[in-house]
């Protein structure tokens, strides 16, 4: 999880564009709730949505019980590592404060437990957390399974016996899972935090800057290889066969018309109008912060020149040219399209 020390409330409507758009000043949380169970990819879609409701029946109880004001969360879901492995996972942002639950017109920010005896930001207990997400996504694959609804096929199928699957799940119960919090970056605000859960909406699990070099059919590209919870600057190049990289791209792609990003709470479509408008009237605020809306590019093209300003002597940058980038879908249905992906 991530917090804003200067406080601040994160409104989010899904989109990147206008992730930005209800943000109030409080204290803001991102919540990365990691699921350390590996299971057939073919249930993928069903087991992310377990994986979303988990994450936040999970929060849900903890912020209620511990904190007692009202909780809410925008997630997002995010499937793999630095090495494009498989790593499913849900980042989420939760306020660190909300309309109290048991004094009802009043604010209630998240304090430390009087125990602790700490003053630094805090959201929930991370070990009550991590139990109780372990319990609710065990909880809801022994649902799923006893419904039928878990595809096990191929060397997954000797587990759609009941007994077998129970057996199997059985270790789980007995090591700590993850759910890792963190302090954002000093002096962030919430627009920064909003920004950073957004960066997980769009593109792929690899951006071209960590591209190293392709020869020979081997693809070669940078990854962190730090073992430090929250991440680390160390990296290393990692060198995989042509098949064997895109074999990794493709546990990522999404089934059709799968939502990646989910709202909860207060933050929930139902709710998000009224909890916003009892935020803002109880931290005397008119109206959420609205970002000025960018210009629109010219029709031929065109950019904003502040968009783009040299680093050093921060003058705008002129294009020199272009170069489109197509989608999957043109590369794979057009003359370039790869031998592998041949239908025949």
């Amino acid at each position: 999880m991530r917090w804003c020390e200067a406080g601040g409330l994160a409104g989010f409507d899904g989109k990147a564009a206008a992730a930005e758009s209800g943000l109030l000043s409080g204290r803001v949380h991102d919540a990365g709730s990691t699921i350390l169970a590996d299971s057939g990819q073919s249930s993928g879609h069903i087991l992310a949505s377990v994986l979303f409701r988990s994450a936040w029946q999970s929060l849900k109880t903890v912020i209620c019980a511990e904190q007692q004001f009202e909780p809410a969360a925008a997630m997002v879901l995010h499937t793999w590592n630095q090495k494009l492995d498989a790593h499913v996972h849900v980042h989420a942002l939760v306020p660190g404060g909300g309309p109290s639950t048991v004094r009802p017109g009043t604010w209630k920010k998240s304090l430390p437990p009087a125990h602790e005896n700490q003053r630094r930001a805090w959201l929930v207990d991370a070990d009550v957390l991590r139990v109780k997400f372990r319990d609710c996504f065990l909880r809801g694959l022994r649902l799923l399974h006893r419904r039928g609804e878990l595809k096990l096929s191929g060397e997954w199928e000797w587990l759609n016996d009941r007994n077998a699957f129970d057996a199997w799940l059985k270790p789980f119960e007995e090591i700590s899972w993850v759910t890792y919090i963190e302090k954002p970056p000093e002096n962030s605000a919430p627009q920064h935090v909003v920004k950073y859960l957004a960066r997980y909406m769009t593109g792929g699990p690899i951006s071209d800057r960590r591209l190293v070099s392709h020869s020979d059919g081997v693809v070669t590209f940078a990854a962190r290889v730090g073992r430090t919870h929250g991440g680390s600057d160390e990296t290393s190049e990692v060198p995989l066969t042509g098949t064997e990289f895109v074999r990794r791209w493709c546990l990522h792609i999404l089934p059709k018309g799968f939502t990646k990003t989910r709202r909860f709470g207060g933050f929930s479509p139902q709710q998000r109008k009224r909890y916003l408008a009892e935020c803002c009237s109880l931290l005397s605020i008119n109206e959420p912060m609205k970002t000025e809306n960018a210009q629109p590019a010219e029709a031929s093209g065109g950019e904003d020149a502040s968009a783009h300003l040299c680093p050093n002597c921060h003058i705008a940058l002129c294009c020199v040219f272009r170069i489109d980038r197509p989608g999957w879908r043109t590369i794979l249905r057009g003359p370039h399209r790869p031998v592998w992906c041949d239908d025949g």
